[in-house]
């Protein structure tokens, strides 16, 4: 090749490192050859056969997790050899767990500098952080490792306290960990383990160019697991920037051990509606309803009270100790109906959980997906209903064919023995009831969602997934 033309390539292979970022890529690059000489491993059937610290595997045996589900088998064996993995799985299929060990287990024995995590989750919602935080916690503690939170809602100094005093693992939001590295309380340089989980809603809220900041200030060479239920557009520009020769596992919701899903869409008359919903809410068990907005969910809220039945509203007009406690109020039964708007519909996790209503059908079929999630988790069984007006029929059928989902429909009035078959139903007692108020707090408080530091941009999905 003549001179000028090396020249010319040399020239645009320069620009093209430049615009996908000359750092991250060199990093990237030096751990490419190495990546592509370890061969894709086999799924295994306990996770005695996986490289695992003892202090994990005995801390898996005291909480009741015997064998792995689909995706931690398939995923964990690649991931604790260090290979990239991007991993599809439905909501509760044993996600957390799967990329959970994987990064405690690379990091075990390490300690992190004040201000500089080890390794790091990047969630999209508080509610999500929360839990998350929760299921990883006792396995963190097994192997000394120390995690912390990082979400809006609750004090900034605090999560800047802990990550002086030093943490190995954190568990955050893009926007309140932008906040804190803004701040200088955070350093990514030293993260060798990175998880993007249910990377398809923070795209969808409009988070991909915070995360994308966030990933390029991620030491080069590490790992990045991402796990989401669905893998679109959005998602694929992630992959192909910040995951290197990734192995990929898809695992079929019908793959997913023991679950059964049954959904229904019940056609109900506007005059009937309110009251179809007040039974199916006074049934003997818990009920998660959905509804489209806060101020919908509240009225329903003081409704089913007034009728006897135990309800409370989460959503994003909630403060986090007020959601958490509320979550917790559920969980224990004090309370029985949780209304919510789409804030609970990702990673909220209830053991027993065997229905969830759609009071208001979803526009969006992966908001569908999600509020149904909250059921039939973990290997267990549950029911969707979607409550149906004649206006929304045509939406919601559309909705339901993007979604992949064939429901059995029938129409029903409040009185009918189909409705008490399908979901439970029964005649509410009618005497009211009080739910005790899950948090008071001090003025100022609980509701200092992006800290100090720059604004955060937000994406006008962000305030509609948020509730």
């Amino acid at each position: 090749m003549p001179l000028h033309g090396i020249r010319r390539a040399a020239r645009a292979c320069i620009a093209r490192l430049h615009g996908a970022g000359l750092r991250h890529f060199q990093g990237r690059l030096r751990t490419m050859h190495s990546s592509d000489a370890t061969p894709v491993l086999p799924a295994v059937e306990s996770f005695d056969g996986m490289d695992l610290p003892g202090a994990l595997l005995a801390t898996l045996i005291r909480q009741g997790v015997t064998a792995p589900f689909p995706i931690q088998a398939a995923t964990l064996p690649n991931s604790l050899a260090g290979r990239d993995v991007l991993g599809r799985g439905r909501t509760g299929s044993g996600k957390t767990i799967a990329f959970g060990l994987a990064l405690l287990a690379r990091t075990a024995g390490r300690q992190a500098e004040p201000r500089r995590p080890l390794a790091l989750v990047l969630v999209p919602t508080r509610d999500l952080a929360q839990q998350v935080s929760g299921a990883l916690a006792p396995y963190a503690r097994a192997v000394r490792l120390r995690l912390t939170t990082l979400v809006g809602g609750m004090p900034i100094h605090h999560q800047a306290l802990a990550l002086n005093r030093g943490a190995e693992v954190v568990v955050a939001t893009p926007g309140r960990l932008a906040d804190l590295v803004l701040r200088g309380d955070c350093r990514l340089d030293d993260v060798a383990v990175t998880v993007l989980d249910e990377a398809d809603q923070m795209a969808d809220m409009g988070f991909l160019p915070q995360v994308t900041e966030l990933l390029d200030q991620v030491g080069a060479g590490g790992q990045t697991l991402l796990f989401s239920a669905t893998l679109d557009h959005d998602v694929d520009r992630l992959v192909h920037r910040f995951l290197k020769d990734p192995v990929t596992h898809a695992i079929d919701p019908a793959a997913d051990e023991g679950g059964a899903m049954d959904h229904h869409v019940l056609y109900v008359r506007g005059a009937d509606k309110r009251a179809a919903v007040t039974r199916i809410a006074s049934r003997d068990g818990r009920v998660i309803m959905f509804t489209e907005s806060r101020d919908g969910a509240d009225q329903l809220v003081l409704e089913l009270l007034a009728c006897g039945v135990k309800a409370a509203a989460l959503h994003s007009g909630k403060s986090q100790p007020q959601r958490t406690r509320t979550l917790e109020q559920f969980r224990s039964g004090t309370v029985t109906a949780l209304i919510a708007t789409n804030v609970a519909a990702r990673g909220i996790h209830v053991e027993g959980l065997d229905l969830v209503v759609n009071v208001d059908p979803p526009t969006d079929h992966k908001d569908y997906l999600h509020r149904g999630g909250r059921t039939a988790r973990a290997g267990e069984s549950g029911t969707v209903v979607t409550l149906v007006l004649p206006s929304q029929r045509r939406g919601t059928a559309r909705m339901l064919a993007a979604a992949g989902i064939t429901p059995a429909a029938a129409h029903v009035r409040s009185g009918d023995v189909a409705l008490a078959r399908i979901t439970g139903a029964r005649v509410p007692t009618g005497v009211p009831v009080v739910v005790p108020d899950p948090v008071i707090e001090a003025p100022g408080r609980g509701h200092a969602e992006r800290g100090r530091g720059r604004p955060a941009r937000r994406h006008p999905a962000a305030a509609r997934a948020a509730g």
